[in-house]
């Protein structure tokens, strides 16, 4: 393959490519998209290289707002040619990349805001005697460089959600996206640093494997922080790794949803035929466990598997397409294999359960039970399990029962059992009469347990990216 069909990835002022390549191809019909460096240590070394030296000639507040500024306008403007990279790379329907590249659009507007508001606090010195006649007051500083690892399933807005607050805090970055779509992340970096002002070094991109680029950037002693998002077994591997680094990690769920008889349960029926199967399942937040109320469950099961059953699935740049290809085949086979153990084990196949090419059917199985791995794990596939319970104490047990803990929900009409599934479900975000999968980019997004261990979205990230110093002085 010639060097001139690489995409190069940006180092500091540099257009880097190297002598090996990963070659990235369509998951919908394996075509080859196009190839990209395989980065490795070295060039991760020149990489935080940069961006120190970038830190240490500075980004002053009022640059980082004019950077963040233009790039949402830039984006804005460029989001059907982003919606379209997402569609290629990730195989997601084109209508869902159209609202992920407009997410990204907010995610960078709203650290715009918080670059103009971040600041630190005055501390009451004189609210002891020691401290009177002090003036007390904290300011807020880069935490230092950021290595940025990002997941294949929002090539853009997840890899804005770790840059945008990095401008913010005034960080430079080191950005190692998702092997299998690193376009989208490659065509943003480009954007900010050839459209949007950021200096040279600000930004640096460098894609490869894990087991390199991104233990390389996890390793090196000269970045501060690390903020990944994907796998529990990846992302404490990295926090064990780096003890004396920060660590901000958004893992997996199997996200349940609880469906009460006094609850819509044909709005919630409606939601799920989005929420379990957007992107294919593909989403950490995806509803995948959802259990009803014995006496609604005939009516709701009938209601969620005629709306599933209605989903196109195909071509993820045809704007019919709902439910296009899993990221890989390999992929596919895992999901496939989860659904026919489940039905092995006494599960029924209510619609759909087959794979037709590269394309797994949206489906929906009935009969499982909580042993179940279709249950027990996180399926990150176009499937929805459904569970019937007698009592809303044994819904929420079970809801409960799993090692993860991002986003559950309840459907109800009573004031009191949803006050009591916020206090009881054991999960970073608790919403009511709305699906588990729902995020807006502004709010607190982040789990407990095995999801995670920090909360996402430009207010918190660039509080996350910055460190506080007390500052005294003697009157």
């Amino acid at each position: 393959m010639s060097e001139a069909s690489v995409h190069p990835v940006r180092i500091g002022d540099d257009a880097v490519t190297t002598d090996d390549v990963i070659e990235v191809r369509s998951p919908y019909d394996g075509g080859l998209l196009g190839s990209v460096p395989a980065c490795g240590a070295a060039e991760v070394d020149r990489a935080v290289r940069c961006a120190r030296q970038a830190m240490a000639e500075g980004l002053p507040t009022w640059k980082r707002i004019a950077v963040l500024d233009a790039a949402a306008v830039a984006l804005r403007e460029q989001q059907e040619e982003f919606a379209r990279t997402i569609a290629r790379e990730a195989a997601k329907p084109i209508a869902t990349a159209r609202v992920e590249a407009a997410r990204a659009v907010l995610t960078f507007e709203f650290a715009a805001a918080e670059a103009r508001t971040l600041s630190g606090q005055m501390v009451p010195m004189d609210a002891a005697q020691p401290g009177d006649g002090k003036l007390g007051f904290t300011l807020r500083l880069p935490i230092g460089v950021v290595g940025a690892i990002s997941p294949f399933n929002f090539p853009l807005n997840l890899v804005a959600h770790k840059l945008a607050p990095a401008i913010a805090a005034g960080c430079a970055v080191v950005l190692k996206p998702a092997s299998s779509t690193p376009f989208s992340a490659i065509a943003l970096a480009e954007l900010l640093i050839d459209e949007c002002g950021l200096p040279a070094g600000w930004l640096n991109v460098v894609t490869g494997g894990g087991g390199t680029v991104g233990n390389a950037l996890v390793d090196h002693p000269d970045v501060a922080m690390i903020t990944f998002t994907g796998s529990p077994d990846v992302g404490w591997g990295i926090r064990g790794r780096a003890p004396r680094k920060k660590v901000s990690l958004e893992l997996g769920n199997n996200s349940p949803v609880i469906i009460e008889p006094s609850g819509d349960w044909e709005a919630a029926a409606d939601k799920i035929k989005v929420a379990g199967f957007s992107h294919a399942g593909q989403s950490c937040i995806s509803t995948q466990r959802v259990y009803v109320h014995r006496s609604i469950a005939d009516g709701f099961v009938a209601r969620l598997v005629d709306q599933v059953a209605t989903l196109r699935v195909g071509d993820p740049l045809d704007d019919a397409t709902d439910v296009s290809a899993l990221i890989d085949p390999g992929e596919t086979e895992r999901v496939k294999s989860w659904i026919d153990e489940a039905v092995a084990d006494g599960a029924t196949v209510a619609t759909g359960g087959t794979v037709e090419g590269r394309l797994l059917q949206p489906t929906v199985l009935t009969g499982v039970t909580d042993s179940m791995t279709i249950s027990t794990g996180e399926v990150f596939g176009p499937v929805v399990a459904v569970q019937v319970y007698d009592e809303f104490d044994d819904a929420l047990a079970r809801a409960n029962d799993t090692h993860y803990g991002l986003q559950a929900a309840v459907f109800t009409a009573d004031l009191g059992t949803a006050l009591r599934a916020a206090r009881e479900l054991d999960f970073g975000g608790v919403l009511v009469n709305e699906v588990p999968t729902f995020r807006t980019d502004q709010m607190p997004y982040g789990g407990v347990r095995d999801s995670g261990n920090t909360k996402e979205g430009p207010h918190w990230s660039v509080r996350e990216m910055t460190q506080e110093r007390l500052v005294i002085l003697q009157g």
